[in-house]
This record gives structure tokens, sequence and C-alpha cells, in this order.
């Protein structure tokens, strides 16, 4: 006759044999808030690509319907006939605006927020319906010829998605601002094969920082989202370029006065953006009818000049690889100039980075074709200067420098034009900001601070970051209790607190119950009032953020409980949360003191 087992023992069995495992895992991996978030934002990377070529292949559909055509814009452009070339881009911007509009009435009253926004002055959360509204609208723009990028919408999909998780897991704001700066850093990876410099993209003009506690989940999703691209076969340097030498140090008189030249030019590009974004303003036309319009006029200059649609990638290429006539460069330059001032004025959704790149391109090219021509020594190879110019470029609309460099990096692989390039930047950079305060991208995020009337909140004292709920249990609770508790939530310390009063008691760790469970006859008899930790640290909700940093050095807790002067438990602060905080404060500091 078999034994009958007592279902109870059965039970306590099981979770003891889990509970050795959960202690295990701990003692030997020390898995911190920080790895997991390190994970998440590897998730985020990886939903970025994906959100990235999803993008372009609808890109591509659009342009194919459009044109009847699968080749690139500017070569639909060319064999397309002359009322074709006009009508493309503005039936793709009347597209787009009865997109926005008819987004707009059916969407009223929610928010617009785009993902700078929800990183430098939000709460990281981006509503989806208002995103998608504008990535479709720009998706009929960037298939029709507009003289826009289309990593402004790749970035903005990819955040979208991170910030989607990250309200799926309920996390603090400080958490859900890096999780949204990861799936903008992956958006930014994806677009150019370049994992480097999308995390300082991000880390240099939206976060302002450096700082590992927000460059290590960059990085992770960066390194995600390229992976994933190498993996579904889009791999490479997206600008394929001859090999370039210095042959001599001659060379870079030439290079520092392309520097000064791009440093001054930038801003005033910039500055007919703005302009002709007031201009289109001013007519009062209604939104369809301005986008239509900007589409038109980029119709008009296409019929002749049929480089100027898209983003500007193949006229680039033919620029880096000397395919373009000095002469034909010059109009062809002038005419993109028109263009993207005209796609952007008419408030066409996009990006103007890629555009910057052609702007640099193109006029870098020229520079090395007149200094060929006057001291042939010193710019042996004109479409070396191009490649520095895009450097330069960027760096002086973007105020990026060090992005800039890096970038231009990796989309070339060419490791020869690393020291011109890196001069070309800083002075670039230098020169742009004597000229004008304005950047590419600090322009859109002053007006964004001026218009929204909840800014980040500048953390200041503990009671900013309280999460409330923490994982609590009475002093009577028992074993099983606890071993519940730590099994269903990612925690190594429960807070014991007093069940009516909520007075603060004591923790107990997940280390102080490993001695009993190697003892199944002890564990029916321990309650969590005997093995607590009475002196568990602490942090005050009025403390200031360097004080409570202070109870997390020399620690490997990662949460305190915030207890008031009536030793009432309120919640816990993670040290992650208060690391991102600390960085937000300094970055908030900066602004204020530039301002």
């Amino acid at each position: 006759m078999k034994a009958v087992t007592d279902p109870a023992k059965q039970f306590m069995q099981r979770l003891l044999r889990l509970m050795r495992w959960r202690v295990w895992l701990a003692e030997k991996l020390h898995p911190t808030e920080w790895q997991v978030t390190l994970l998440w934002a590897a998730l985020a990377g990886l939903l970025g690509a994906l959100a990235a070529l999803f993008f372009s292949a609808c890109a591509e559909g659009i342009h194919q319907v459009l044109t009847n055509s699968t080749a690139g814009v500017v070569e639909s452009m060319r064999v397309l006939p002359w009322w074709a070339r006009l009508l493309v881009p503005a039936t793709g911007g009347f597209l787009a605006g009865m997109v926005l509009l008819l987004g707009a009435r059916f969407l009223k009253g929610q928010s617009a927020t785009d993902y700078m926004e929800a990183i430098v002055i939000g709460d990281g959360r981006l509503p989806l319906r208002t995103s998608l509204v504008k990535i479709a609208a720009s998706l009929f723009t960037i298939g029709s010829g507009g003289s826009v990028g289309r990593e402004g919408s790749m970035v903005q999909l990819a955040a979208v998605l991170a910030s989607l998780v990250g309200r799926w897991r309920r996390f603090s704001p400080q958490q859900l601002r890096l999780l949204v700066a990861c799936g903008a850093a992956a958006g930014i990876a994806s677009a150019y094969h370049a994992p480097i410099g999308g995390s300082f993209f991000v880390a240099e003009i939206l976060l302002g920082t450096i700082a590992m506690e927000s460059l290590g989940a960059l990085i992770a999703a960066a390194v995600a989202a390229t992976l994933t691209m190498q993996v579904l076969g889009s791999s490479g340097a997206i600008y394929e370029v001859p090999r370039f030498e210095l042959h001599s140090p001659l060379e870079m008189g030439p290079y520092l006065v392309l520097g000064l030249l791009a440093g001054a030019v930038a801003p005033f590009f910039l500055k007919s953006l703005r302009r002709a974004e007031s201009l289109f303003v001013e007519t009062r036309l209604p939104l369809v009818a301005r986008l239509t319009l900007g589409g038109l006029v980029v119709g008009a200059i296409a019929i002749s000049v049929p480089e100027v649609a898209g983003n500007g990638y193949t006229v680039v290429v033919d620029i880096l690889n000397g395919r373009i006539a000095w002469v034909a460069l010059i109009g062809i330059l002038i005419c993109k100039w028109l263009a993207t001032a005209s796609s952007v004025g008419s408030g066409a959704q996009g990006g103007v980075f890629t555009p910057t790149l052609f702007m640099g391109a193109a006029g870098g090219y020229l520079f090395g074709t007149a200094v060929n021509g006057l001291w042939p020594q010193a710019a042996i190879d004109p479409s070396a200067f191009a490649l520095v110019g895009m450097g330069a470029f960027l760096s002086a609309a973007s105020r990026a420098p060090l992005m800039a460099v890096i970038l231009l990096f990796e989309m070339t692989l060419s490791y020869n034009i690393i020291l011109p390039l890196m001069l070309c930047s800083v002075v670039a950079y230098f020169m742009a900001r004597g000229i004008d305060s304005h950047s590419l991208y600090g322009e859109v995020l002053r007006r964004k601070e001026a218009e929204s009337t909840s800014h980040v909140l500048e953390s200041r004292v503990v009671r900013d970051l309280i999460k409330v709920d923490p994982p609590t249990v009475s002093p009577r609770a028992h074993f099983a209790q606890l071993a519940k508790l730590f099994l269903s939530v990612r925690i190594n310390n429960v807070y014991v607190a007093d069940e009516v009063t909520r007075r603060w008691i004591g923790a107990v760790s997940l280390h102080d119950i490993k001695p009993y469970l190697s003892e199944p006859t002890l564990v029916d008899l321990v309650l969590a009032g005997d093995i607590l930790r009475e002196d568990f640290p602490t942090v005050r909700p009025e403390q200031s953020l360097s004080e409570a940093l202070g109870k997390f050095i020399g620690s490997e807790v990662q949460r305190l409980p915030v207890v008031n002067a009536s030793g009432i438990l309120l919640g816990s602060i993670s040290k992650n949360d208060l690391m991102l905080a600390i960085v937000e404060q300094g970055k908030s500091g900066e602004r204020a003191a530039t301002a």
C-alpha cells in the first residue's frame, strides 16, 4: 500500500527548491536593475531595427505606386515625363496633408509629443495614434520625392515602440525617458548602420551627457539594432567611397578653411529653413494646400534638376565618387537648398539630417575643386573634401562635433580621413556657435519647451522619485509568504511594516532566509519579524539626491525604503532612478546656465 503524500509538504518542497535556485542566481549573477535596463534597451534596439525596415518597405511601396518604378527616387524622376515630375511631389504633399487633416479631426485633443520632447522635457510617454498619423504622412512625402530625410520618422517609430514597452512594464519617468532615448538611438543606428554614431547622437544632442548611466543603455540598443539589420541582410557602409589618403601636412590648411566656411554657412542654411516655414505660415493657406504647394515647388525644380528629389543620398554617393561635374553641382546645390526649404517650410513630416549631409558634401566638393585648381598639391582629390565637408556641416548644424565625426566614420569606414574630419568638425562647430545660437534640433526643443506646460521634473529631493507600494509584509508573515514574494517579484529585499499603520519595522533580505532553505522542519516556525534587519538603511523624503546617493555608496542594495519623520513607510527609491535623475539635474543646470 502506497503512503499518502501530504500536498502541503509537496508544495513546501517545491517552494524550497525554487528558492534555492533564486538564491543561487542572486549570489552568482548578482543581477541589478541596471543590468535589467540593458536587456530592455536591447529589446528597444531590436524593435527599432524592425520598425526601420518596415518603414523603408512602406516608403518604397508608396514610391512605386506613385512613379510606377522600383528604382531610387532620383532615378525614377529622371525617366518620368516633365508633367509627372511636377505632379508626383505635389500629389505626395496633398496626400500627406489629407492624412494630417483627417488625423487631427479623429484625434482631436490628443497630444502631439515627438520623441525629442518626450526625452528632454516630457515624461517619456509618446502617444501612439498621433505618432502613427505623422509617420503615415511622412511616408507620402518621402515616397513622392519630397526633399526630406526618412530618418526622422524611423526614429519616431522606434521611440514610440520603446515608449510602449516602458509603459507596459510601468517604468518610472526616468527609466521611461531613457528607454525612449534607446529607441531613438536604435532608429539612427538602423538608418545609417552606425551604432556608435546613433548612441552619441542621442547622448550629445538630446540627453546632453555621455555619462555611462545613460550611454551604456544607448549603446546596448544601438548594437542590438545594428546586429538585427545585419542578420536581415542590411549591413556595411552606407556610403561606398574610394580610399582617401592625406598626402601632405600642407593639406590641413585648406581643410581648416573648409571648417570655417562650413561653420559660417550652416547657420544661414538653418535660418533659411526657419524663414521658409514663416513664409508658408504667412500665406494662411490650409495645411493641405501648404503641403501641396511645397510639393509643387519641389516638382517644378525637379523638372530641370531631378537630383533635388528625395533626401539626396544617391547624389551624395555620386559626389563622393567624383561622378558629377563641378559646374553642374553648383546648380544642383542651389536647387537642393531651395527644395529642402520648400519641403521643410511647408510642414512636411520628415528629417533634415540627410539633406544636411548633402549640403556638406556638395559644398566640400566645390571647395576642394577650387583649391585643386589654385593649388593642386593641397587638394589632390576633391572628393576627400566632400567627405570632410559632410562632417563639418553636420557638426556646425547639429552642434554635436563628436557625433558628427563618429557618424561619418561609421557611414564611410574611411579611417584615413579622420584627422582632417576631426579638425574641420571642431572648427565648424565653434564657428557656427559664434555666429548663431540656433542649431538643427535646439530650435525645435526650445519651441517645444515654450509651448509645453509640463516640463521634465527637475528632481531635487527624494520625494520626487518615490515609487509607492513596494513589496511589503507584516512582521507575522510566514516563510511561505516571504518565499512567494521573492519568487514573484524581482527583488532582493522585502520590507516589513505594520499592517494597519504602515510603520516601518525593518527588512528581510533574500540572503537572510538562506540558512532555512536546508531545514524544512524549521520553515513553518519562521516569521518575518524573527529574521528582519532593523538596521536596514532608509532615506527621508525631504533628503537631497546627493544625500540619498551617499546611502547607496558602499552597499549592494538597489532600492532603499523611504520613511518619513513619523516612521511611516512611504515607498522606495531606486538607485538606477536616482543616478538618472542626478544626470538630468546636471543637464538642466547646464541648460539654465546657457539660457
